[in-house]
């Protein structure tokens, strides 16, 4: 049996990922020695110093650092190459490896997962204990092509698709390890059947609500007090639609959600839902809804989607609620005692100068009502719908209004930083055509 160690490239924008396939490791007894670098240079640091037959590495980052992460690779690879006999295996993860695995080859990485990892990496990492060793021309001597949910180059380069991981209930594996270092939000749902066309998660996910039981939610809140630590954060992708299959929020298993986890907390430990990173659809703010978060909740703000104040750029891109459920979200949110905190995207594709107006002049509005509003720049993400869409042209007057609501202490975000991303990502588009045909293998 060839001898398997992880590396894990340790950034704290893709922790909360990393601890899910750490937890699965320990989950399954898989027995691998893992070590975390938090720099490229301190990964290359541990591969020098690993002494496993096969070393992975571990890499996984959202579409915007693609670039960034390419050439830290670069570096990791000159730096630490891996002893004579040994084999030093760099995978790429995460929502751009999902959906660019072609790209994500051609950058450098032996390998892509795509989808959800933690089937995934228990199989690779049996798979690579199973082989015969380093062989160099194979990468290892075991047959990948056999490993659910990855790409490997063929004889070409061109990457070859293995059949789909298996999309396990949430509740087969914890959101993180064991160790308080490990510690972070707990993932209650995965998935998505919003299918926004600029976002990636129902798109990576699958267009469905998979949600943790109840019981397992509390398992986690008693490890993190056990910890001694006090308060307890959530990853979803729309929070009230806990416990729902469909598009209606269901406040009791909300309430039951709530009410057990207040009842493994401390006197003093606090939840925090509905602030990031589990932000709520405006139309499920209603006042029974925050009338149920202010009993529970210790956040004094709530994150609501608006993304536009067009209604018909809301329809272009399947948001699912028009400007007027954003309205009432504030107000409503407002008179319970939360400060909103409003995501607004700027240049969506077909927008156009009075669309623009109408975002500002909502922004605006709300930003009187009491809100804050998050600015972004819409980015062309792989594997959305929107993935070839050309961006809106912002006019430097957009950009100044936005500007002057920063100053006003109305707005942030990192908009004029997202406009940079998205022009690069325009580009990956462009080289890596949607409509390429995709090698997969027989199985």
């Amino acid at each position: 049996m060839t001898d398997v160690g992880l590396i894990v490239r340790y950034r704290k924008a893709v922790s909360y990922g990393m601890h899910a396939l750490m937890a699965a490791l320990e989950t399954a007894g898989a027995d691998c020695p893992v070590a975390l670098g938090g720099t490229a240079a301190e990964c290359a640091g541990l591969i020098t110093a690993s002494r496993p037959d096969v070393v992975l590495v571990l890499w996984s980052f959202y579409s915007p650092d693609a670039e960034a992460m390419a050439a830290e690779l670069a570096r990791v690879r000159a730096a630490a190459p891996g002893r004579a006999g040994q084999r030093v295996l760099h995978v790429a993860g995460g929502v751009h490896a999902t959906a660019e695995p072609q790209h994500v080859l051609d950058s450098g990485w032996d390998v892509a997962a795509i989808g959800e990892g933690e089937s995934t990496i228990l199989a690779l990492v049996q798979a690579l204990r199973d082989g015969t060793g380093p062989t160099g021309a194979d990468l290892t001597g075991a047959d990948l092509t056999k490993v659910p949910g990855l790409a490997v180059p063929d004889h070409d380069g061109t990457a070859l698709r293995t059949p789909q991981a298996p999309l396990l209930p949430l509740d087969a594996y914890p959101s993180f390890p064991s160790g308080r270092r490990h510690v972070g939000p707990v993932e209650l749902t995965r998935g998505c059947r919003y299918t926004c066309r600029f976002c990636q998660t129902p798109f990576m996910f699958g267009g469905r609500f998979r949600h943790r039981s109840v019981a397992s939610v509390r398992e986690h809140v008693r490890r993190i007090v056990g910890y001694g630590l006090r308060d307890v954060r959530f990853i979803t992708p729309t929070s009230l639609s806990y416990g729902t299959p469909g598009p209606d929020p269901d406040l009791a298993a909300v309430e039951e959600l709530l009410d057990g986890v207040r009842r493994e907390l401390p006197p003093h430990g606090r939840i925090f839902f509905g602030s990031f990173p589990s932000e709520v659809r405006p139309e499920h703010v209603t006042p029974e809804a925050m009338a149920l978060l202010r009993r529970y909740v210790a956040n004094d703000n709530i994150i609501i989607g608006a993304q536009s104040g067009s209604d018909r750029v809301l329809a272009a891109a399947g948001r699912g609620h028009g400007t007027a459920p954003v309205r009432d979200a504030v107000r409503i949110a407002a008179e319970h005692g939360f400060r909103p905190n409003v995501d607004f995207i700027f240049g969506l594709p077909g927008e156009e100068a009075g669309d623009q107006r109408a975002s500002l002049a909502l922004a605006a509005d709300l930003a009187e009502l009491g809100a804050r509003i998050h600015a972004h720049t819409f980015m062309p993400l792989p594997g959305t719908p929107w993935r070839d869409a050309s961006p809106a042209f912002i006019p430097l007057e957009t950009m100044r209004d936005l500007d002057r609501l920063a100053l006003q202490g109305a707005s942030y975000g990192h908009w004029r930083k997202q406009a940079e991303h998205s022009a690069r990502l325009a580009e990956t588009a462009r080289a890596y055509p949607r409509r390429t045909q995709r090698r997969r293998t027989a199985g």
